[in-house]
């Protein structure tokens, strides 16, 4: 049975990281940029939640959703600040400026909330689940994380392809250009991945606090990158590819706390990333693509 929990509490932590890294994997595969600001939008999210069932004494639902509304309305504002004057710029720069933005983040939370950290509650509110004459208990948060995750994915993946906005990223994707000459709007496509993005990186604070009730400013760094390296694992630029580098990369890391030592689990996790780059640079699901020079 021993076992069996780590593997449901893996699964569990991998679905946080896959919806993360579905956000990674979109801006990444349209906008060609890694948001690195992106795992501080979850702690924002988290603490807007927060706020809002503390403070304002509001439902966990409505909580959930004025955190969905929040980070997606950053996320447009952040784009549209800090990236869109750098569509043209130098990888780098744009690089370095996400990386300034995700300090931006985090010191504006510890001036806003200061540095102590707010145990957070839980908004899923349901009984658990007892299998085997209670031997396997599987908790309420666990199982709305998980049909989260494949629910976003499964959202994500119709999105893309049968919608309009969503045939336009794809375009964007494969060819600016080309799709600007074809008479779609680039700058609102990208805007609208990091709105999208950002909402998903809202629902993944909220299920990581839920699930590990405790908020502070830098809640967000970890989990980001660590869903930075689920997104490489599967392919960056997949959907399927976020989601099954997130699930694996959860369960890599639970187990390698429970059988090697609390200390050396980040550390395994990238070792994995460095295997998986050396025998196959595109990912689990990524496909090689041969450019031209």
């Amino acid at each position: 049975m021993g076992f069996l929990t780590n593997l449901i509490n893996g699964i569990s932590l991998g679905s946080v990281y896959a919806i993360i890294a579905l956000g990674y994997t979109m801006v990444y595969g349209i906008a060609k940029m890694l948001n690195f600001a992106h795992g501080d939008v979850i702690m924002v999210g988290g603490y807007i939640c927060f706020c809002s069932m503390e403070y304002l004494g509001l439902p966990s639902v409505v909580g959930v959703i004025l955190s969905v509304i929040g980070c997606t309305i950053l996320g447009i504002v952040v784009e549209g600040l800090a990236y869109k004057p750098l569509r043209e710029a130098p990888s780098l720069a744009v690089l370095i400026t996400a990386i300034g933005v995700s300090y931006f983040l985090q010191n504006s939370a510890l001036l806003i909330w200061k540095s102590d950290p707010k145990s957070f509650k839980s908004v899923v509110g349901l009984p658990s689940l007892t299998l085997f004459d209670g031997q396997l208990t599987i908790s309420s948060v666990t199982i709305v994380t998980v049909l989260a995750c494949v629910l976003i994915m499964v959202g994500l993946t119709l999105f893309t392809t049968k919608t309009k906005m969503g045939r336009a990223m794809r375009a964007c994707s494969e060819d600016k250009e080309a799709a600007q000459l074809m008479g779609i709007n680039v700058d609102t496509t990208i805007s609208m991945t990091f709105a999208i993005g950002s909402g998903l990186a809202a629902i993944a604070g909220v299920l990581l606090c839920s699930a590990y009730p405790t908020l502070m400013p830098t809640t967000g760094s970890m989990p980001g990158i660590k869903a930075f390296t689920a997104a490489v694992l599967g392919g960056i630029g997949s959907i399927p590819g976020a989601a099954l580098g997130g699930i694996l990369l959860g369960i890599i890391e639970i187990f390698a706390k429970a059988y090697i030592g609390t200390q050396l689990a980040d550390a395994i996790v990238f070792g994995v990333l460095i295997v998986m780059l050396l025998i196959k640079p595109a990912g689990l699901l990524g496909k090689q693509v041969i450019e031209k020079v």
